[in-house]
């Protein structure tokens, strides 16, 4: 049983983005493998001979799989960190065992659940699986990145993205998966239901103009400056290189708009060379064209920010946007950590929030709506902007970083991540990034333009603007993820109903 739950967990990392050059299209998303990692999950459950059994298999299972997954911090913590190599192991299993907790609580009280009712034990685990995903993705300011959903990019769950969202196609996968390893044990109804289910989403058509409609289409150029992490921040080299390349690349561009990557200008506007923030909003106010720029703003008293600029054509006033969501260890640093924080040689501080649902910046006709390195990964915060459909965004701009974690599978999984909101929303999105991927992602999730990673590159295109409102976007704008809380938490319950009882689960021998 073990070593089936050990390639059960190398799959379902390796599902989110196929890490290998061979076999599949490097950065490719899996959803078979997913299924099939899920399945074995299922049967290895079927297996435990006791509550605690199933925790141990859960807790196994989700500390490999979330290893396998975000194993690139590593590299931030130990090339770039100075961290002694043991030291970043021992931090990013302790990281996956920490979080794998909750997926072994989801797996013990399945184990009792499914003792009560039979009928319904695939229902109770897509249940209390997407209860353990929900709340790695939420609580303690929420890292939900590899969640089992973002396999399912293509495939016949990929219908369902529009209507359900990342955690709402996963819950699917982990029935489909545990009603897999059922095999004839399961009951009749589930199979009924979930055929019906793949049914639908072959015979009613994918076209992703469901939703949305075209609203016209505006010229870009990204910039990926591939500016060297360990001499990012040094003033006589990365600082230096960073305001000449960008300064000189912003003025050259001819589109519409023009969008450099997060701090893609390393330091405060008041730390800049003479007239160099005068020269660029002279420039784009007299241009007729627009910019997006990542840049830290703030001083000593009101305190730091990590920003986007924006330049209008015509207009004095400089537009800001302050990232939300802080990355932990990275923009604040928890409380009882700041020991672990000092182990490390990397400009670390803490920032200062913005809100939540920031107004997109107006543009020819459009309204950009800007966002930070992995505030893509919570598609539920960007729901928020969706609640005023007359004032939501008509495209997405994600500017990141992360260069931190080198050449490795984080920049594919990051660039699925941004696809799946795009799915999400029907929207497209401009993906500016400092080494990679750099890209145009339209409402449809398909990449339509790209420069290679980890090259000093200038990609030109067009984006295809949108408005409308999916399903997902219409009820998350609302409540957030509440009612897939409500509504995992029913169906977990349904295990206990008396009327529903039929019986212990079958244990394969």
């Amino acid at each position: 049983m073990w070593p089936l739950l050990f390639l059960a967990a190398l799959g379902h990392a390796a599902s989110i983005a196929w890490p290998f050059q061979f076999g599949f299209e490097s950065g490719q998303s899996l959803w078979a493998l997913q299924w099939l990692s899920m399945a074995g999950l299922g049967f290895a459950l079927q297996k435990a001979q006791s509550a605690r059994h199933a925790f141990a298999i859960g807790q196994g299972f989700a500390t490999l799989a979330l290893s396998a997954t975000f194993w690139w911090l590593f590299v931030a913590m130990h090339t770039y960190g100075g961290l002694p190599a043991v030291l970043a192991v021992v931090a990013v299993v302790a990281l996956a065992a920490a979080l794998g907790l909750y997926y072994a609580v989801a797996c013990a009280l399945w184990w009792r659940l499914a003792q009560k009712n039979s009928r319904t034990a695939a229902l109770a685990f897509a249940a209390l699986w997407t209860i353990a995903e929900l709340a790695r993705g939420t609580w303690l300011t929420g890292f939900g990145w590899g969640a089992g959903g973002y396999a399912h990019l293509e495939g016949p769950l990929a219908f369902y993205i529009p209507w359900l969202g990342v955690y709402g196609v996963g819950a699917l996968s982990a029935w489909a998966g545990m009603a897999l390893a059922q095999g004839k044990n399961g009951p009749r109804w589930q199979w009924a239901a979930l055929a019906l289910l793949l049914l639908i989403s072959v015979v009613i058509p994918h076209a992703s103009e469901r939703f949305s409609r075209s609203n016209g289409e505006l010229s870009v150029t990204v910039l990926q400056g591939n500016i060297a992490q360990n001499e990012k921040f040094e003033a006589r080299t990365g600082i230096a290189q960073s305001l000449e390349w960008y300064r000189q690349s912003l003025f050259n561009a001819k589109t519409q708009l023009v969008v450099a990557p997060e701090t893609a200008l390393p330091v405060l506007p008041q730390q800049l060379p003479a007239q160099y923030w005068n020269d660029l909003r002279t420039h784009f106010q007299r241009n007729g064209q627009a910019a997006l720029v990542g840049i830290p703003l703030g001083d000593n008293t009101l305190g730091y920010t990590n920003s986007v600029v924006g330049f209008l054509p015509e207009s004095k006033v400089v537009l800001r946007y302050d990232k939300h969501h802080l990355v932990p260890f990275g923009e604040f640093i928890p409380p009882l950590f700041r020991w672990f924080t000092e182990l490390m040689h990397i400009p670390l501080g803490d920032f200062n929030r913005g809100a939540v649902a920031q107004a997109p910046f107006p543009f020819a006709e459009q309204r950009v709506a800007p966002h930070i390195c992995y505030e893509d990964l919570f598609g539920e915060e960007l729901a928020q902007r969706f609640a005023e459909p007359t004032s939501s965004p008509t495209v997405f701009v994600n500017l990141s970083n992360i260069a931190w974690f080198g050449d490795t599978v984080a920049i594919d999984q990051h660039l699925n991540i941004a696809r799946m909101r795009a799915l999400e929303f029907e929207r497209p999105f401009v993906r500016a990034t400092n080494t990679g991927a750099t890209v145009v992602i339209d409402h449809r999730g398909q990449v339509t333009h790209s420069v290679p990673r980890l090259t000093q590159a200038v990609l030109v295109g067009q984006v295809n603007a949108r408005e409308g409102l999916t399903p997902y976007a219409w009820w998350a704008s609302r409540f957030g993820l509440l009612p897939l809380w409500l509504i995992c938490l029913a169906l977990a319950l349904v295990s206990l109903a008396p009327f529903a009882r039929g019986g212990r689960v079958a244990h394969p021998k």
